[in-house]
């Protein structure tokens, strides 16, 4: 089967990964970029009429959105560094705990900041405090957990901090749950979230989320496309905005209990298939590779898994699986990612490549 252009559709049993495209809108929202795309609007008034909309549905004092998770992460940092009468400083510093950096921190470093490390211990957190940091940003997910203080901990210190330092959350792929929209901020009193739109809310890709304190979104406004600063390039357009309004609503209304145990009714049957071929051990992992309350069938497999790999890429259909945290003789399939039907596909896929002849 061929797509446009020539391209190959995927199956993806892999995750909300933005190589494949992060995750499928639902129909509500395709039409409600549709709609927006049929007439011209004050995109600042609309921009700031679904911020309050989305701060009202997700129970923060404010929303804004942006041009995915980590123009999110740029243009909050951006609000923490300046004030609307600084320039930007040429010597701040974001915290992070070492264990958490990875490649979304160029978002912070791209203004020039400079990124202080520190260990998973108070004293660390109290000590880099004392620096005046413009603010700490801690990454969430079960595989950032380990070497890394505890979200209400860090919030905790920092509020104790004087002046107080901001404490601010990268939840990009952590939907489910949706309670990550209101948990870090309304809950435990970070000042802002940042979730990814085209990932767990199956939004548009091409857009992100902050939500938190009303001074930090107003200050994020002013960065902000159509204004000629920081963010003039990461621009959101009116099919965006309504696009990811429609997405929230919309996931808001799902029922995630029962979205969550489908996905382990598709993980159960995989490794009722998959255990009985020889030499391959399946069991369960979990969370997922992003920390999500689900499971995913993970397979040890006789030797390194890079040819079962290109035979699932080069097959028909083609099909994506997951290498993330694992050996190298290891696969993970993902049931978030897959429309009705294809796990069926991927599964018989692995038994005609893994079974015997």
């Amino acid at each position: 089967m061929t797509g446009p252009l020539g391209v190959r559709p995927v199956i993806n049993a892999n995750a909300t990964v933005t190589f494949l495209g992060g995750s499928l809108m639902p129909p509500p929202v395709v039409q409600a970029m549709a709609d927006a795309a049929t007439r011209f609007v004050d995109l600042p008034e609309l921009q700031l009429r679904v911020g309050e909309r989305l701060a009202e549905l997700t129970h923060n004092e404010s929303a804004y959105v942006t041009s995915g998770a980590a123009a999110a992460i740029t243009l909050t940092i951006a609000s923490c560094i300046t004030t609307e009468s600084q320039a930007f400083p040429t010597e701040a510093e974001v915290v992070m705990f070492a264990s958490q950096r990875n490649g979304y921190d160029y978002s912070a470093r791209f203004l020039g900041v400079r990124i202080h490390e520190i260990g998973p211990s108070v004293e660390d957190l109290q000590a880099a405090l004392v620096r005046r940091p413009a603010c700490v940003l801690w990454m969430a997910g079960a595989h950032y957990a380990a070497g890394a203080l505890p979200i209400e901990e860090v919030v905790r210190v920092a509020r104790e901090a004087v002046p107080r330092v901001p404490v601010i959350v990268d939840a990009a792929a952590q939907i489910p749950p949706v309670s990550s929209l209101w948990r870090f901020t309304r809950d435990v009193g970070a000042d802002a979230v940042i979730v990814s739109g085209g990932k767990g809310l199956r939004g548009p890709q091409a857009s992100g989320l902050v939500l938190g304190k009303t001074w930090l979104v107003d200050r994020i406004r002013k960065h902000s496309s159509p204004n000629h600063e920081i963010g003039r390039g990461m621009k959101v357009g009116k099919e965006e905005l309504m696009g990811l309004l429609a997405a929230v609503e919309w996931t808001l209304q799902q029922d995630e209990e029962e979205l969550l145990a489908g996905y382990e009714r598709i993980v159960d049957n995989w490794i009722t298939g998959l255990q009985t071929i020889p030499g391959v051990v399946v069991e369960r992992g979990y969370p997922s590779e992003a920390g999500q309350p689900h499971s995913r069938a993970v397979l040890r497999l006789p030797g390194t898994r890079d040819e079962v790999i290109k035979q699932l890429w080069d097959g028909d259909p083609r099909i994506a699986v997951g290498t993330f945290g694992l050996p190298d003789d290891a696969i993970a399939l993902n049931p978030q990612t897959l429309q009705p039907g294809e796990e069926e596909l991927v599964l018989q896929a692995l038994l005609t490549i893994l079974t015997p002849t």
